[in-house]
């Protein structure tokens, strides 16, 4: 039974790396960044998909690992968070990103009926469930995380997003539209 092993722990950084990306082109699409040539709506459409993607992962990743007889993971326990008698916490920390993932599927799918302001509030959920998700990776592991490909990847992962924020919280001042009704005069002074 090595290969559901396998299938689940290679789902899982394929998710890990998924999910990653995802929050990357969010970042950059919030800042406006336009890749020479493609027009917007490509990365926008881009950010969907592989948000869709890493949800066809996840539910591989999760399917695998219940099925696989050398744990005993239910159901249950992949859904509601802190239920499972293995690795309570980390198994738990892995279902609470789910549930986040769904839920910033369902609100993005959802978004003509329940309005940009209420989406753009929930999608904030996106900050909480990357790390979550990351750090279940880290702690279910066991052995694993510290092999060093692994240890590489998830490092990778870990800078990008963390420098796509950095990036974000540093040039977000500068690219943001001025509020309705406020005007900006370079070299201008007022009487």
């Amino acid at each position: 039974m090595m290969l559901l092993w396998y299938t689940s722990r290679s789902a899982g950084l394929l998710s890990q790396i998924l999910l990653s990306a995802t929050m990357v082109l969010g970042i950059t699409g919030v800042m406006r960044l336009n890749a020479p040539g493609w027009p917007r709506f490509v990365l926008t459409h881009l950010h969907r998909n592989l948000s869709l993607l890493t949800l066809v992962f996840l539910v591989v990743h999760i399917s695998t690992a219940v099925i696989d007889p050398y744990v005993s993971i239910r159901w249950i326990d992949a859904v509601v968070p802190f239920t499972s008698s293995y690795e309570t916490l980390w198994l738990g920390l892995g279902a609470v990103a789910l549930e986040l993932v769904i839920a910033l599927i369902a609100t993005s799918l959802l978004r003509a009926r329940i309005g940009l302001a209420t989406w753009r509030g929930l999608h904030w959920a996106t900050y909480a469930c990357w790390p979550i998700a990351v750090i279940h990776g880290l702690g279910i592991g066991g052995q694993d995380t510290r092999t060093p490909w692994i240890v590489a990847l998830t490092g990778a992962c870990v800078a990008v997003v963390l420098g796509a924020l950095a990036w974000r919280l540093v040039a977000a001042p500068s690219n943001h539209p001025q509020p309705v009704g406020a005007t900006r005069r370079v070299g201008v002074t007022r009487r």
